[in-house]
């Protein structure tokens, strides 16, 4: 019997004439599944059902059936299923309730009423399955983001669900990251749990997954994949220097995360950050911004505007409208505000007149960089840029980065995406244990092409 099934299901969101699921059906068996799919095609949703989010919190219209453990998801409280599912949301920042690692990934355990002195052996186990034990103790307001990605994967894993529901939790994981996610996936399903994983970037995972499908405009359908070679383009070095950490040390308290960074990019560069979760990418971004003062050490800047895009893009997106933001940045840049061509570029025409936080993770992202790149920035700086993006979206991110280069701003991406890297990337800078090495310019990256297979989804 499947751990969870959906028959025919459709969804509208509230005020919705569009369903967000179209007539899905799907079988869900111990083992790992990965859905892939363009942004806003109906992934969270997808997943969301199976801890009933969809429809108990979110409201709306639904039809068909679900059921998840033997229960009906339309007729189960969710904090019922909550029981059965553990969940991983798209932006672990926006899920966290304690301050510190450990009591965050108690969480669960407190609401099921785990007797106090059983919960500190199952809070170490899901440390150590998630790979932070060395975080122990650390407020989460020190952690970088794919650190606190990991904390909520430890919070899904201490309750030991039958379901594990993962929404983009590799987004902002370095390799090592990612391997142990893929561990402890293989370990539930071994133990003959499910885990259902929505990814982007499929790359990450596929050699794990026992089945690979596609959520497209709220329909499903099993897909496969092709792998090809990004192969970069050589370009020319820029000389003047229009950017410079010189000596710098800084971190977020009186404990340096960067020590003693020399560090120089030129007008007309993308130098490209890489390196593991808590390396100081994060801490690098925020001094070149301005908004971390250093501990030692001086930061120039160019003239002009400095763009900076955080990991968390709701930290930015506070008007009405998507449009209301990327006329507000060209408003104050001196420039006409004209947001129609920049909404065009990164495909927020249809959302542009929809309240940010509405939207999807993939979307919210590409309204936040719409907002941050609009003009012409003299140094823009971006923060895991890629995150909850399609294909699609990150083809348009990296041509609008190839833009801002030929008009001569200084570009730094701090990612783990090592296809945007090849893309658009002149010079690599790998941030490690406080320092900062350059690499030089950058290899060829892998990518995947998902194609649909002509045959019946399996019930």
């Amino acid at each position: 019997m499947a751990l969870a099934s959906l028959d025919r299901l459709s969804y509208w969101y509230p005020g919705s004439g569009r369903p967000a699921l179209d007539a899905v059906s799907l079988a869900v068996d111990p083992g790992l599944i990965v859905i892939a799919g363009p942004s806003g095609g109906g992934k969270s949703t997808l997943l969301r059902v199976l801890n009933g989010l969809v429809p108990h919190f979110h409201g709306g219209r639904v039809a068909g059936a679900a059921t998840v453990a033997g229960l009906d998801v339309l007729r189960t409280p969710t904090r019922r299923l909550a029981r059965h599912v553990g969940f991983v949301f798209q932006d672990p920042e926006r899920q966290a309730v304690y301050s510190t690692v450990e009591r965050e990934v108690a969480f669960g355990l407190e609401s099921l009423a785990v007797p106090p002195a059983a919960m500190p052996a199952q809070v170490e186990a899901a440390l150590v399955q998630a790979g932070i034990a060395h975080l122990s103790g650390r407020r989460l307001a020190t952690l970088s983001g794919g650190e606190r990605q990991r904390v909520a994967v430890a919070a899904a894993l201490v309750l030991d669900p039958e379901i594990v529901a993962l929404d983009e939790p590799t987004s902002q994981l370095d390799t090592d990251g990612v391997a142990l996610v893929l561990a402890a996936s293989r370990e539930l399903a071994a133990a003959g749990r499910a885990v259902v994983l929505a990814e982007h970037r499929p790359q990450a995972v596929l050699a794990a997954a026992g089945r690979l499908l596609a959520v497209e405009d709220g329909r499903l359908a099993p897909v496969s994949a092709r792998r090809f070679q990004v192969r970069p383009a050589p370009r020319p070095r820029p000389v003047d220097a229009a950017w410079e950490l010189r000596r710098v040390s800084a971190g977020p308290g009186a404990r340096p995360v960067l020590e003693d960074v020399e560090l120089t990019g030129g007008a007309g560069e993308v130098l490209a950050l890489v390196g593991p979760n808590g390396g100081g990418k994060t801490t690098l971004l925020r001094c070149l911004a301005g908004l971390l003062r250093p501990l030692s050490g001086a930061v120039m800047r160019p003239p002009g505007r400095v763009a900076y895009l955080p990991q968390d893009p709701a930290a930015l997106l506070h008007r009405p409208t998507v449009r209301d933001e990327v006329e507000l940045t060209l408003r104050r840049s001196g420039e006409v505000p004209d947001a129609g061509p920049m909404l065009q570029r990164l495909g927020l025409v249809a959302v542009a007149g929809r309240y940010p936080r509405d939207l999807s993770s993939g979307e919210r992202q590409r309204a936040a960089l719409a907002a941050v790149l609009a003009g012409s920035p003299s140094l823009a700086l971006l923060d895991e840029p890629t995150r909850g993006m399609d294909q699609r979206a990150r083809r348009a991110l990296a041509a609008l980065v190839e833009d801002l280069r030929e008009r001569g701003s200084a570009v730094v991406v701090a990612t783990h995406d090592a296809e945007l890297v090849a893309a658009v990337a002149d010079r690599v800078v790998r941030v490690e244990r406080g320092r900062a090495v350059d690499t030089g310019s950058p290899r060829a990256a892998t990518a995947i092409t998902l194609e649909r297979v002509p045959a019946e989804l399996p019930a």
